[in-house]
């Protein structure tokens, strides 16, 4: 089976962060979301996959390269002006033509079981199957109408929570079939939610969900990037965490440099080449991307600071996101 992840948004609700690197390279504990995804994949068995491109194109190519690193064959899509979800998808019929194929967002952390996914598309017979998962307030997300043979029946675009028909919400994770490409027109601007699927529905085309247990979040804000995190370090999410895990809960990048009068509590993810002088404090949850340096006496609780970052000596950081721009020199 065949794979695209959609990676050519430029996440505006995750700003600042992605003033400086395109939202699928947002770092869960010190990965970028992206290749938690690509991981997720492989994991399945998914192994060739398409990329689109739009926002900051080169961090992704740069860091992935042909995927082979990550047992993937990875190829782009590079897209000048957007094309929607459908339109994106349309535009990479040669690739994903030729059977069932899976679609993914880039920018979602989860652990959903795809093998799981395929097997319920198969089950329902039909020419598409949307994971949904149920959500305490269906006013934050797209929502999905069923009937009980989770047929989708309707649709509502961030319901008042009064309103809200379902409480499904549409994770952005498809299987479909080939068939389904012969109805987006090539060479424009198209979308699932807010085209294909309501017109599929006057057309009488049956498709269905498939509602998961497993975690999601589409960190799609600061707040639920912290959150995405957390739960990382804390195991509410099954991923791979990267380093090596040093003492319970602390796992250590290639590289890192770690003071003996530091204190370190996880769980705690310290990236490749990171520094951490005398005395200083990390509390987790906590992450500390590549190349971070910490200063002496500084004190780190609860917070993940990005790739290249400085933490001032003697500095308290509280439950926050830390960066750096690039091109500014460490300070102190």
């Amino acid at each position: 089976m065949r794979a695209m992840v959609m990676a050519a948004g430029k996440g505006t609700r995750l700003r600042p962060v992605t003033d400086l690197l395109p939202k699928p390279m947002a770092p869960v504990a010190d990965r970028p979301v992206l290749e938690h995804i690509l991981r997720l994949l492989e994991r399945h068995g998914i192994r060739e996959v398409v990329l689109n491109l739009h926002h900051l194109p080169d961090a992704i190519t740069g860091y992935l390269g042909d995927g082979s690193g990550l047992g993937l064959d990875v190829t782009y899509s590079f897209e000048e002006t957007l094309m929607g979800t459908a339109g994106g998808v349309k535009r990479n019929e040669a690739f994903l033509g030729t059977g069932t194929f899976l679609i993914m967002s880039g920018d979602a952390l989860t652990d959903i079981d795809l093998t799981g996914l395929v097997a319920a598309h198969r089950r329902n017979g039909s020419i598409a199957t949307i994971a949904v998962k149920e959500v305490a307030d269906p006013s934050l997300y797209g929502v999905l109408v069923t009937d009980t043979d989770g047929r989708v029946t309707g649709f509502q675009e961030k319901p008042p929570r009064e309103e809200a028909l379902s409480n499904l919400c549409n994770c952005g994770i498809y299987v479909f079939e080939p068939e389904l490409l012969d109805l987006i027109p090539a060479g424009q601007f198209d979308d699932f939610g807010s085209r294909l699927f309501p017109d599929m529905l006057k057309q009488g085309i049956p498709f269905h969900t498939h509602t998961f247990s497993g975690y999601w979040s589409d960190v799609g804000n600061l707040g639920e990037f912290f959150r995405g995190n957390v739960d990382a370090l804390t195991g509410k999410v099954r991923v791979e965490l990267p380093g090596s895990e040093v003492q319970p809960g602390v796992w250590v990048g290639e590289g890192a440099s770690v003071a003996g009068s530091a204190r370190i509590e996880g769980p705690v993810v310290i990236g490749q080449g990171c520094s951490i002088e005398e005395d200083a404090v990390i509390e987790g949850p906590a992450v500390l991307g590549d190349r971070t340096v910490v200063g002496a006496g500084a004190h780190v609780v609860r917070a993940v600071v990005l790739a290249d970052s400085f933490v001032p000596s003697g500095s308290v950081i509280v439950e926050g996101i830390v960066g750096q721009k690039p091109g500014r020199e460490h300070g102190r």
